[in-house]
């Protein structure tokens, strides 16, 4: 980070509504809020606080007395941005904002930045650019104060600047319909690359898991790439793929992933899918998990969420990939070893000290045994027999005449090649 650059000087709050059933532990979610601000570079965060609320006040959020407190903690410590962990309505937002004269920025929005800040594909910057829009299209009643002072006129149309708004909402409508024929050509060019690495004799293995949970780090360790791998949240946003020699195995193609989080804005839910369908393509999924986290069974059940959710079937080969061991105990570090060593859908690990890797990579060899691979046969011209099996098995990529026969590439299963060997 360039140190000439100002930062803004954050505060975050995480409201704990009591009389939401479905809330996060207060604790674990601050900070998990105040992760998601670190991984903004121009934040600094001078503060954080959890805030226990009966209930949230439709048009404030918070109550007076509470916003009279936190009104002067905000001036003492010279606060010019809160980030508030939760929605916070368009009229929350604006009030909020008066009250405390500060900028205000909900999780929705703080996710959008940081997503922005991250995306390197024109892909990833398409899908944020309309996540941003139209997360901002619910938010244009904040226009209304400035656009009276703006707009002057009558005021004849149903109010101040409700017709601005109108032409507002209509210039992000234009502008996502744009985007969205933009991504779609984007989308399509993909489709084709992957249609194109379908034919590369190659099974994927794509690593997910939720954000931070050590997927890059142990995709470096895999590949020797050097994807950014930072400890802050969705350090990784677009799909990165290196091809990988596993021992006495096939060579695969590792994809690592955008982490997951726990109620992802649903704008980005949508427009994140895509980065995500690599996973749907994958052959075999490991399922990262920092078992050293405080939260981490909620963790792997939004993961899990998030899988169904994309659809990823019942029988795709998953193993379960318990990272940072090595930030245990040893007493921990041992029973999460024991229990791993009674499954073999789970493998405790440490990306940073390569502990447990060679046992998991032999597993994904052997999961991929029943997957196609690819080879070159040389047929005489007497071999019509084992030729037209091969076309019906659908296993002929392409076949080429030779003076003595026929060249035929095939892509097929160990139990195939066994098939064939018997005919």
């Amino acid at each position: 980070m360039e140190h000439d650059r100002k930062q803004t000087r954050a505060w975050v709050l995480h409201p704990d509504i009591k009389s939401d059933r479905d809330r996060r532990n207060a604790v674990t979610a601050l900070e998990e809020g105040v992760a998601l601000a670190a991984a903004l570079p121009d934040l600094e965060v001078v503060g954080a606080k959890v805030v226990g609320l009966p209930k949230a006040h439709p048009g404030m959020l918070f109550g007076s007395g509470k916003i009279e407190e936190l009104k002067t903690l905000f001036k003492a410590e010279e606060v010019e941005l809160v980030l508030i962990d939760g929605p916070v309505s368009p009229v929350q937002q604006r009030n909020l904002e008066k009250a405390w004269k500060v900028k205000i920025l909900d999780r929705t929005g703080l996710i959008l930045e940081i997503f922005s800040d991250r995306a390197r594909t024109r892909e990833g910057v398409l899908q944020v650019e309309m996540a941003a829009l139209s997360y901002q299209r619910t938010r244009l009643v904040r226009a209304w104060t400035h656009l009276e002072r703006q707009r002057g006129g009558l005021g004849f149309v149903g109010g101040p600047g409700e017709t601005q708004i109108e032409a507002d909402r209509r210039a992000i409508d234009e502008q996502l319909v744009r985007l969205r024929r933009q991504l779609d050509k984007v989308v399509k060019t993909r489709t084709l690359h992957r249609a194109a690495r379908a034919k590369i004799p190659y099974p994927i293995v794509a690593l997910v898991g939720y954000t931070n949970a050590g997927k890059s780090t142990l995709f470096n360790r895999l590949t020797g790439a050097d994807v950014m791998a930072k400890d802050m949240l969705f350090a990784t946003l677009d799909p990165t793929m290196r091809r990988v020699e596993l021992p006495d195995g096939p060579e695969v193609i590792l994809s690592d992933t955008v982490g997951f989080i726990s109620d992802l804005p649903t704008e980005l839910v949508a427009s994140f899918r895509a980065t995500l369908e690599e996973v749907l393509a994958a052959d075999v999924i490991l399922h990262v998990r920092d078992i050293s986290h405080s939260d981490t069974e909620n963790q792997a059940e939004d993961v899990e969420q998030i899988l169904n959710s994309l659809g990823v079937d019942e029988d795709r080969a998953l193993i379960e990939v318990w990272n940072k061991i090595d930030q245990l105990s040893e007493e921990e570090a041992d029973a999460c070893r024991q229990r791993a060593e009674r499954s073999e859908e789970l493998y405790a690990i440490s990306a940073i000290t390569g502990e447990g890797l060679p046992e998991l990579l032999n597993n994904i060899a052997l999961k991929l045994q029943g997957v196609r691979h690819h080879e070159v046969l040389h047929l005489d011209f007497s071999q019509g027999k084992q030729r037209a099996w091969l076309f019906k098995q659908d296993v002929v990529q392409e076949e080429e005449q030779t003076d003595t026969g026929f060249e035929i590439s095939v892509r097929w299963t160990d139990k195939q090649k066994a098939q064939y060997a018997a005919l």
